[in-house]
């Protein structure tokens, strides 16, 4: 359908010797199925065998598929490198205007090797590269603020992808993501640290290319017929309500996790649920780029600033089914406010906030049975629902002050195996549990990664 398709084109960055360059590998996707297909094939060629994830050698590969920019909800960018949280294949995908400026840039796939010796930033402007010099944004605080800095500093504003790490991938926890533009992530497996073994800060992408179709009246017809099926009820839940409807019915069929899943339902799911934070929290819906469905659900916490009465603070927080299972029942919650507030950290440092949840609840619950104290975790009183003690673990977590922290950082399989509570540490092939405990055939499908991204 496309004349002049650039998907085949790979654009190559070299960290170690700070030079790019573009190869045409259009059979990759002649091949293989769509973006993640090619990806594998690329990081079967470039990562070698048995080589450690937090090396030089583990490439970092970054695909999108034929339909990328073309038709609604084909938003995703995917993500293929070795994890360094389970030692096996790291896929993790995500939206936000991720794949469109990849494919505005001209390419299918970015590939990055190698590390730098100083921590940097790729600024991407369609087919040049800049490696521009992060050690002022090393070790800053939030990833808020690194998104700004970046955004004030570089052009193609509203075409553009900024995705970058937090503290946590800088200090190589071993569940770091990469954040990208604001609400939107790269979870799960890790990539986030292996961003921080490269001293990759952030990576940004621009482009103004066009795709210009064959057949603009058949393209009319298939995008519209698309685009109704998009706005169709089935896809109303995921605007109205977004995933965060799961819990009520979880809760109702005994599937919630709660409490490490010492409980599978939980008396305070109602203050939860999609329901009430849409009628008491919720301030904006977003969408991805070329996405109508508007799936993104912000929250507006609202706190008084000290001495200052009618003065209020608003951070936007993003909220879906995952975070609030991991941060919420999971760890016993029934204060939303205190909820949104750990959220609002865990993303601002950088965390995977399913596995920060899994080790949380982990500790919570090895704390309660006495296999670690408040020595262990330098003076830290875990109870559940307690947030003010949750939000110090995880600042501990990141910067890691003594030997458990530094095991925390590996993830809950690693924790618990130096520390035992083995039989309580809910992982599947070293990957946090996802939050559907709705029978076998799911931690089935979890263990051997029948699900995408999110899920495995």
């Amino acid at each position: 359908m496309l004349k002049g398709d650039t998907l085949g084109r790979v654009l190559f960055v070299d960290l170690t010797r700070r030079r790019y360059w573009i190869e045409d590998r259009s059979e990759l996707f002649e091949e293989n199925l769509g973006g993640v297909g090619a990806g594998i094939r690329l990081l079967e060629e470039l990562c070698p065998q048995n080589a450690d994830p937090l090396s030089s050698e583990n490439p970092i590969i970054l695909t999108v598929g034929p339909l990328n920019g073309l038709f609604p909800l084909a938003s995703k960018m995917v993500a293929l490198f070795k994890s360094p949280l389970t030692g096996n294949l790291g896929e993790s995908h995500c939206g936000g205007r991720s794949a469109v400026a990849l494919r505005m840039a001209g390419f299918g796939a970015l590939v990055i090797l190698g590390a730098s010796d100083i921590p940097v930033y790729l600024a991407i402007h369609g087919e040049r590269v800049f490696f521009r010099d992060a050690r002022a944004l090393w070790g800053m605080q939030s990833t808020f603020t690194v998104g700004r800095l970046i955004r004030e500093r570089e052009q193609g504003a509203g075409l553009r992808t900024i995705m970058r790490i937090g503290r946590a991938g800088e200090n190589l926890v071993r569940f770091a993501n990469v954040m990208v533009e604001t609400y939107r992530h790269f979870g799960r497996l890790g990539l986030g640290a292996v961003f921080g073994s490269k001293k990759l800060k952030a990576v940004l992408i621009s482009g103004r290319r066009s795709l210009p179709v064959s057949s603009p009246k058949l393209y009319r017809e298939v995008y519209d017929e698309i685009y109704r099926e998009a706005l169709s009820p089935v896809m109303r839940k995921y605007h109205d309500l977004g995933t965060q409807e799961n819990i009520l019915p979880l809760n109702r069929i005994g599937a919630l996790p709660v409490c490490n899943l010492k409980k599978t339902s939980f008396d305070a799911a109602e203050i939860f649920s999609g329901e009430r934070l849409a009628e008491a929290f919720l301030g904006r819906r977003l969408g991805c780029a070329h996405c109508p469905v508007g799936c993104i659900h912000l929250a507006a916490l609202k706190e008084p600033y000290e001495r200052e009465p009618f003065f209020y603070k608003t951070t936007w927080v993003s909220y879906d089914y995952e975070p609030s299972y991991a941060l919420g029942s999971m760890l016993g919650g029934g204060k939303v406010e205190e909820f949104l507030k750990l959220m609002e950290t865990v993303e601002a440092l950088g965390l995977d906030a399913m596995s920060c949840g899994v080790v949380l609840a982990w500790a919570t619950e090895a704390m309660e049975r006495g296999i670690i104290s408040p020595d262990d975790t330098s003076g830290v009183e875990l109870r559940w629902g307690d947030y003010a003690a949750y939000r110090k673990f995880v600042f501990n977590l990141v910067s890691q002050p003594n030997d458990f922290y530094r095991a925390a950082a590996l993830g809950v399989e690693e924790l618990s195996s130096r520390y035992g509570g083995e039989e309580f540490a809910l992982a599947f092939g070293g990957n946090e549990m996802p939050g559907y405990h709705t029978g076998p055939a799911a931690h089935i499908g979890h263990l051997v990664g029948e699900r995408h991204s999110h899920l495995d």
